[in-house]
């Protein structure tokens, strides 16, 4: 064979294997950054909104959180097959969810870990974590001890301190903060406190009917624009939602108590971008960009 021969054959190759290898990198970099989607306060029988809700999810990819409330109004597995099962139900292959107050109406929320099975970590403790993409993800459960000494704050610690990751997000059920009637919960101040520690970057929650965005704060709600928590209330899942305190918390800076929604974060390497997506036929909505701590 002739250095021509040789050199048409070399070419011929070059053809042949290297567009599956362009397909290939071009998919490589094209692979979007990852969704987590979702609100708390989610379905009751009688009301419609947990499905205009629910239908905002069919059209949005990614992972799917709850926080807290998830079915009304005792979390029984009745309220769960009947009330949230036709409609966030459809998505609770990729739900990791938290529970709510209205879950331990029922005796240990027992039907609450029965309905989602292994998404919602250990059987019966309420609390786990896991990474989506470069991010560090960790569901708490605040229907539990949350003190210094707690097994919930202890694992948290020992979470945290093997997963230090360039950006973490928390989410359970009561605030810490929030302008609505609940108001401040101040039973989860000590898991802000090792949030806070480890340079934690988001937390949300649930409890008030209502949407609310902080500015970064310390856990003693001191604006800490250089490395605070920023935390959303999302109540806004479908049930009835309710008004604000006539004087707000202060590094409130979005509140809204008309719409219901969900909150879409995509979460880069080492920012995210926020936008609470309204339900059809309301128009109110919020997003914005963060850098992780």
């Amino acid at each position: 064979m002739n250095r021509t021969s040789r050199a048409l054959i070399l070419i011929a190759l070059i053809i042949l294997v290297a567009p599956p290898l362009v397909r290939a990198q071009a998919t490589l970099q094209t692979v979007p950054d990852p969704v987590f989607v979702g609100a708390g306060d989610i379905a009751r029988c009688d009301l419609p909104d947990d499905e205009l809700t629910a239908l905002l999810l069919d059209n949005i990819e990614g992972t799917v959180f709850t926080a807290g409330d998830n079915a009304y109004l005792s979390g029984t597995l009745k309220d769960y097959q009947q009330c949230y099962e036709p409609s966030w139900g459809r998505h609770r292959a990729r739900t990791r969810p938290a529970p709510g107050n209205h879950e331990y109406v029922s005796l240990n929320a027992a039907p609450y870990f029965a309905y989602y099975g292994e998404n919602a970590g250990p059987k019966g403790r309420g609390y786990y974590s896991f990474n989506l993409g470069s991010w560090h993800i960790i569901s708490l459960n605040s229907n539990i001890a949350a003190d210094a000494n707690s097994a919930q704050v202890q694992w948290l610690a020992a979470d945290l301190a093997s997963n230090p990751a360039a950006c973490t997000l928390a989410y359970w059920h009561h605030p810490l903060f929030s302008s609505g009637p609940h108001g401040d919960d101040p039973m989860m101040k000590t898991v802000w406190d090792v949030l806070y520690q480890a340079s934690a970057d988001v937390v949300i929650v649930g409890h008030d009917h209502d949407y609310e965005r902080f500015a970064q704060q310390t856990p003693d709600g001191v604006a800490d624009p250089g490395r605070g928590i920023r935390e959303f209330v999302v109540g806004t899942g479908g049930a009835p939602l309710t008004g604000f305190n006539p004087i707000p918390d202060a590094n409130s800076e979005v509140r809204e108590s008309a719409t219901w929604g969900v909150l879409k974060l995509t979460l880069h390497p080492t920012s995210f971008d926020w936008q609470f997506i309204p339900i059809a036929g309301q128009t109110f909505t919020d997003s914005g960009s963060g850098t992780c701590v």
